[in-house]
């Protein structure tokens, strides 16, 4: 298992200077950034000429000038308690949402992650909004995309299979898993209650597949990672309780097993190459610290 860390790869971009200008006015000519977001840079110490930290919108530059301008842009100015933003770009949005927000309006909830986002866009004076991609259930954490733009939100819904190309969840399930690693396959369907069941056979449904690895064990519960190789919904957890070990706190699918006073289910990495860049952008979040109490 990867460090348990927010990463980013090819965190600056490197340009050489061929004619004489000052830095401001030649970041605005040559960075593919907004002028806002170029100014903040600058302000936040994220431009170096020749190795060294420059913050000064008139430093004039030579030709010959080496030109190093971080992409790495966790936004450290956003404050909620329901979300924090890991990454931000002109396209998309990063985010690693809390328990208990969904991800988009539904129902009578008028306080979602889209919400907050929108709030966000609007006040930091970016004309645009939050586009759904993906989503998490209302009680499970972790990271998600939201697309800036409607080209963006496209791109990623058409080819979502492709674009993401690791996923991977970790929960604290109930009981000691007896296997390392494995993989549940089979059809989910809802009846008509919306409780999502699975099938051995086609039901007309859909198939799901997940694979498992145990990292952790007690003699009452197990920290287990899952990679998804399909996203249907309820998933993780219809495939944990087929197991005979339903995650941790879950009160649809689970066993009243609930050390955490939570869905013990938390979204912790998120690889994908960028939809317009076509970069690999990899994040990855701590475990709960609440998970990990559970087996001290």
């Amino acid at each position: 298992m990867k460090t348990n860390r927010i990463q980013q790869p090819n965190e600056y971009e490197h340009y050489m200077v061929k004619e004489p200008a000052p830095l401001l006015e030649w970041l605005l000519a040559n960075a593919r950034e907004s002028r806002s977001k170029i100014k903040a840079t600058l302000k936040g110490k994220g431009v170096k000429v020749n190795g060294k930290v420059v913050s000064r919108f008139d430093y004039q530059l030579t030709e010959g000038d080496k030109i190093t301008i971080s992409k790495h842009k966790r936004n450290d100015t956003f404050k909620s308690r329901y979300l924090k933003i890991v990454y931000e770009d002109r396209y998309l949005l990063v985010v690693e949402k809390n328990v208990g927000i969904l991800s988009m309006a539904g129902g009578h909830a008028s306080l979602h992650v889209k919400a907050i986002l929108d709030d966000y866009l609007n006040k930091s004076r970016q004309k645009c909004t939050a586009h759904v991609v993906h989503r998490l259930d209302r009680d499970t954490s972790g990271l998600m995309i939201y697309a800036k733009d409607m080209q963006t939100e496209q791109l990623l819904e058409r080819d979502w299979h492709n674009i993401v190309y690791d996923r991977r969840y970790v929960a604290v399930v109930s009981g000691e898993m007896k296997d390392d690693e494995g993989t549940v396959a089979n059809w989910l369907k809802d009846n008509r209650s919306y409780i999502t069941y699975s099938s051995p056979v086609d039901n007309g449904g859909k198939y799901a597949v997940t694979h498992f690895h145990v990292l952790r064990r007690s003699p009452f519960h197990s920290l287990v990672e899952y990679k998804l190789e399909t996203g249907r919904k309820n998933q993780i957890r219809v495939h944990s309780a087929d197991m005979g070990h339903p995650v941790c706190g879950d009160i649809k699918y689970g066993n009243g097993d609930d050390p955490c006073g939570r869905l013990c289910l938390h979204a912790y990495l998120l690889c994908f190459y960028h939809p317009i860049t076509h970069e690999r952008m990899e994040f990855e979040t701590p475990i709960p610290p609440a998970f990990q109490k559970v087996f001290k």
